[in-house]
Formats: structure tokens, C-alpha cells, sequence
């Protein structure tokens, strides 16, 4: 059974499977030396796919953990000129995606990867991936304000709360979230008048980010990878 041509073409690396789709309807693609338009084309077992004169040829399936430092911005380019994460990656490796923001802000764990089927499971909020923060704020927290942030507040980005919380101590909070609304944590406790001064991801799922060195990336094993998709409460 084949597979659909602009699935395959974004298992090669050409963009997202809708990118892709253009490439198909503009003509640019060929099978075996026939140009093809269809969005509807199966590619079968030992086709010869080319766009444009470039061989497609899936790439083999990478994940790395980075430990993001501080300074650095979730982007390929920037038009600031700012440090991106991609500047920290190692040579000769193919081209791979991030996988839940970190702003320039905080640091820690954050998946790189060119599986896109993994991506989605991982990026997506309806998929429930829990995330775990480790949050310093400046004031003492007050352990009265907890249900509040576990019941949720409104944001400028939309409602949010927070999955699960302890304090480590009074200046330090754990936090485990299920959302991925934009500067979600500083966002909410801002709102309840706690200035956040480091925020930290040290968990994906049941994947910790344990002794990685900042700026440092660690391939994923297929251990590791099942571990990012384990809900840790189940």
C-alpha cells in the first residue's frame, strides 16, 4: 500500500504536509520521471520522487534534548540578530524542528526533532503532554494563592492554569502544565503580583532533563522517546 504523496515529501524534509501540497499542485514534483499534480498520488515502494531536480528521500527519524540557555530565541533566523537554539545544534545533522517554545527568558529542556508524527504528540495541547517548570519568583510565594493558579486566571493570552504545584521552598515553585498558552507561568503569576526572575523545564512527560549541561543536546533513544510520551501519573 503507498503512501500520500505529501506525506512523503514532508517525511523527506520539504515542509509541512500543506507546503507540500503546493509543491504538488504547482507541478514541481515528478514520480519516476512523470510530473505529477494530484494531491490524491500514491508514492509505492522504490519510486523515483524528485522535486525539482533535488531526490526525496525520508530522513532517518532524530531526537535530541537540548538544555537551552538563557539568551537564546526558538527561531532558525532572526531579523535582531539574537542567538537562536539552532546555533547550538551539531553539525552535519538534518534539519530538525523545536518542539514547545521556550522564550529568551528561560531555559532547559526542549526536544529538537524531525518527527513530525512525534511533534504533534508532544506540541499539540489537546494531546496532554504534562510539562514540568521550575519557577523562581522574587517575593515569597503564598501558599494561599495555590488553588487560585490550580483553578486558573485569565490572561492576555487566554485562561490558564496550572495542572499541578508545590513549593520546593518559598522562593521556588515546581509547576506541571498541560496548556502552552504564550509566557503562560509569568503570565499568571504576574496576575496574582509575583515577578518571575528564572523559569526552568526540567520534564516532558515522564522525561527528565537530569544532569544535560546548558547548551549541551543529548540524542533520545527509543527508551528516552517512549519516556517523553509516558504520562508519569499513570
Amino acid at each position: 500500500m503507498g503512501v500520500r504523496l505529501n506525506k512523503y515529501l514532508a517525511s523527506c524534509g520539504f515542509g509541512s504536509r500543506r507546503f507540500c501540497e503546493s509543491l504538488i499542485t504547482e507541478g514541481r514534483v515528478t514520480i519516476n520521471g512523470k510530473a505529477i499534480d494530484s494531491l490524491a498520488t500514491l508514492v509505492q515502494e522504490g519510486d523515483d520522487v524528485r522535486v525539482g531536480r533535488k531526490k526525496a528521500e525520508p530522513e532517518v527519524p532524530l531526537v535530541l534534548a537540548l538544555n537551552k540557555p538563557k539568551g537564546y530565541i526558538c527561531s532558525r533566523t532572526d531579523l535582531e540578530n539574537r542567538k537562536t537554539v539552532f546555533e547550538l545544534l551539531p553539525s552535519r545533522i538534518p534539519r530538525l524542528f523545536y518542539v514547545g517554545r521556550l522564550d529568551m527568558d528561560s531555559e532547559g529542556l526542549l526536544i529538537m526533532t524531525n518527527d513530525g508524527a512525534l511533534s504533534q504528540k508532544l506540541g499539540h495541547p489537546s494531546q496532554k503532554v504534562p510539562k514540568v517548570y521550575h519557577v523562581g519568583i522574587q517575593q515569597p510565594f503564598n501558599p494561599e494563592d495555590e488553588e487560585r493558579l490550580k483553578r486558573g486566571v485569565y490572561t492576555p493570552e487566554g485562561f490558564g492554569k496550572f495542572e499541578q504545584m508545590k513549593m520546593l521552598n518559598k522562593w521556588l515553585l515546581e509547576v506541571t502544565l498541560m496548556q502552552g498558552l504564550k509566557r503562560q507561568i509569568r503570565n499568571m503569576l504576574h496576575k496574582l503580583d509575583y515577578k518571575v526572575v528564572s523559569l526552568k523545564r526540567v520534564k516532558i512527560g515522564s522525561y527528565m532533563m537530569g544532569n544535560l549541561k546548558v547548551g549541551q543536546t543529548r540524542k533520545l533513544n527509543g527508551r528516552d522517546i517512549a519516556l517523553l510520551q509516558k504520562d508519569p501519573r499513570l
